[in-house]
């Protein structure tokens, strides 16, 4: 096991916390991939603006990923953020590869948006409960972002 640094907090709590943090990182990066196969294929009326906001998006995701990730290494764990984790760990419904409609993408990715926001409140409140203010400040940055870009991408939706 790696260093710890970090005091205060019991080494139950804290394995709890790399736990989570980890089943959180899986569904970041697997929510990064989701965004960057629409913009790849995505196409219709308002394709630049969403190619072009996806690609800002995956930006902030890949951040948010990282910070998770070294919170886990911060508190004596390891990140796991390869391919295989992902495709075991994440709880994010699998991305449809053949999808082209802009709407299609925009729904698809504003309902993985949305169930990954409520995963990280759910974290929020977990890592509240084993007094671990620093992992829980981490959430709730990480859930905003989360939060603000499904806002940016579903505001994209014909109404």
């Amino acid at each position: 096991m790696p260093e710890v640094f970090v005091s205060g907090l019991d080494d139950q709590s804290r394995h709890k916390m790399i736990d989570l943090l980890n089943a959180r990182l899986s569904d970041m990066i697997a929510l990064t991939l989701a965004v960057k196969q629409a913009h790849w294929n995505l196409k219709g009326a308002g394709f630049i603006g969403v190619h072009e906001l996806l690609d800002d998006v995956a930006d902030r995701l890949r951040d948010s990923s990282d910070l998770i990730a070294e919170r886990a290494v911060i508190l004596g764990g390891f990140a796991k953020g390869t391919a295989e984790v992902v495709a075991e760990k994440s709880d994010m419904d699998a991305y449809p590869v053949e999808l082209s409609d802009l709407q299609d993408h925009v729904a698809a990715l504003k309902e993985r948006f949305m169930s990954v926001g409520e995963a990280l409140r759910e974290a929020i409140e977990e890592s509240d409960d084993a007094d671990d203010e620093d992992t829980s400040d981490l959430f709730t940055e990480v859930s905003r972002q989360v939060d603000k870009d499904a806002w940016f991408i579903g505001a994209n939706e014909r109404v």
